[in-house]
């Protein structure tokens, strides 16, 4: 059984990877554009093309029975037409609801005529790293709203979600919402991140505008639409989040955000 696995290069599809080979995957085949950046392990094949350029992806579909979709809502369509023509049966997706910012990729699965299993991951922990120019040249984090909650998970908890469906019928025809295991407000993730850095990190409750100048250095023209479309979104109290998804779905504890932070705490100290 051949399992394709897009965007490898990337940052959960490279762990999709892992995850694959950690489960006892034999027979992988990694979509990259950029065959040196992906660094595969030995064993796995690579396939040249990409997903935004359906025309180099007939060679790579070939022979494929199970894939693991990243989202590129522009090219889908194309994308999953030739993945039906090569005869492939089973899609795990990135995506999300139907309304949702990726819902389109969802919906394009949907109406693909292939057997499909939905990822909807909600908050990611690496997320997070949009504070990392602000903490090094102020010691603080400026947003809106300290006490907006939200359920982080790690996007190698969603990698290994995504090689277990890949692996099994068992979850086919499912959409799992995915969330990491605790409901945490914007200050305790900055509380956090103190305490791995070993350094106090203040929280300033700053205006929208200050709060789009704080996140300019790392986010570029994307500052203003996350602060307007994202920090929004976050409730106090969020209902209803699935946060035992990661361990119901693979049967391993989801990575905490403290772990998190102590993993990736030289990602906030270094230039």
């Amino acid at each position: 059984m051949t399992i394709l696995v897009t965007g490898a290069t990337a940052n959960i599809g490279r762990k999709v990877v892992d995850h694959l080979l950690a489960q006892g995957a034999t027979d992988i085949r990694a979509l990259t554009n950029n065959r040196r950046k992906a660094a595969l392990p030995a064993g796995v094949q690579v396939a040249e093309g990409s997903l935004r350029r359906p025309d180099t992806l007939p060679a790579a579909f070939a022979g494929v029975e199970r894939m693991y979709l990243a989202p590129t809502p522009d090219s889908v369509t194309q994308v999953l037409a030739l993945a039906r023509a090569a005869g492939m049966r089973h899609v795990v997706d990135l995506s999300g609801e139907p309304e949702s910012w990726w819902g389109s990729v969802c919906t394009a699965v949907d109406d693909s005529g292939l057997a499909w299993t939905h990822l909807w991951p909600g908050d990611f922990m690496e997320n997070t790293l949009i504070w990392s120019h602000q903490i090094r040249a102020t010691g603080a984090v400026r947003e809106p709203r300290p006490n907006a909650a939200s359920a982080p998970i790690a996007m190698d908890d969603i990698a290994a979600v995504a090689a277990t469906a890949l692996l099994t019928d068992a979850h086919l025809g499912r959409a799992y919402p995915l969330a990491g295991p605790e409901i945490l407000s914007r200050t305790d993730l900055v509380r956090h991140l103190a305490d791995a850095l070993g350094r106090d990190i203040a929280f300033h409750r700053s205006s929208r505008e200050d709060t789009v100048t704080a996140l300019t250095p790392t986010m570029g023209d994307n500052a203003t639409w996350y602060v307007d479309n994202v920090l929004t979104g976050f409730d106090p109290q969020p209902a209803a989040l699935p946060i035992t998804s990661v361990q119901d779905i693979t049967g391993r504890p989801a990575t905490t955000f403290a772990q998190w932070a102590d993993d990736n705490a030289a990602r906030f100290a270094a230039v």
